[in-house]
């Protein structure tokens, strides 16, 4: 995963991507861990990435989702690498594992997105899906701030979100093949390991060259 650099934002704190992936299971242990999806629930996403369909949705209203699809794309952006969450239809993913969730699992869901909103509404005037990006930005910088022991609603549902957004994401055609870059079981003549040290652009993994 040398290559993989985009930034999983929050403001100012923002981490790696590899960073976010190696800390997912650190902290908040009473935050509960969506499960992958079934065979049926992936063959859905594939389509949904495939044929870029408009959401058809099965556990999230649309009011919901147009929360959830703010929150995770201010988490995984477009960057110089690849695209962000909203073209990697996490929205769409997370909606999906809620459909195969038990009640409890999507009702906590149900219950964080709301404690958002409120969140948004009384700090800046409107729900998430109404701010704009510096807004949102702000949004997350503070329910952020106890990510490792999350005190409030939000701040639990902030670390719920980045986890399942990081699944999504690394689950999507644009997570494994444009931002990992993975290119399937090949046969290597010889390994080249990143090659930016001399000031230029590693023509292998892509990583940038220092500035």
């Amino acid at each position: 995963m040398s290559g993989a650099r985009r930034e999983v934002t929050v403001a100012k704190s923002s981490v790696s991507r590899r960073v976010a992936l190696r800390s997912l299971g650190a902290g908040a242990g009473a935050i509960t861990l969506l499960p992958w999806l079934s065979d049926e629930g992936a063959l859905a996403f594939a389509s949904l990435q495939r044929t870029a369909a408009k959401p058809a949705l099965k556990a999230l209203t649309a009011a919901q989702f147009a929360t959830l699809d703010v929150l995770v794309d201010a988490i995984i952006p477009t960057d110089e690498r690849s695209p962000g969450a909203r073209e990697a239809r996490v929205a769409d993913y997370i909606d999906l594992l809620l459909s195969e969730a038990d009640a409890e699992t999507r009702q906590q869901w149900f219950d964080g997105l709301a404690a958002v909103d409120a969140e948004a509404s009384a700090t800046a005037g409107a729900p998430v899906a109404k701010l704009s990006a510096p807004q949102v930005e702000a949004l997350l910088t503070a329910i952020s701030v106890n990510e490792r022991q999350p005190q409030t609603a939000a701040e639990r549902f902030f670390v719920m979100t980045k986890r399942a957004a990081i699944q999504g994401y690394y689950s999507s055609e644009i997570g494994i093949h444009k931002d990992l870059r993975y290119k399937g079981n090949q046969v290597l003549p010889e390994f080249h390991g990143c090659q930016t040290v001399d000031g230029k652009d590693c023509p292998h993994c892509g990583q940038k060259a220092a500035v």
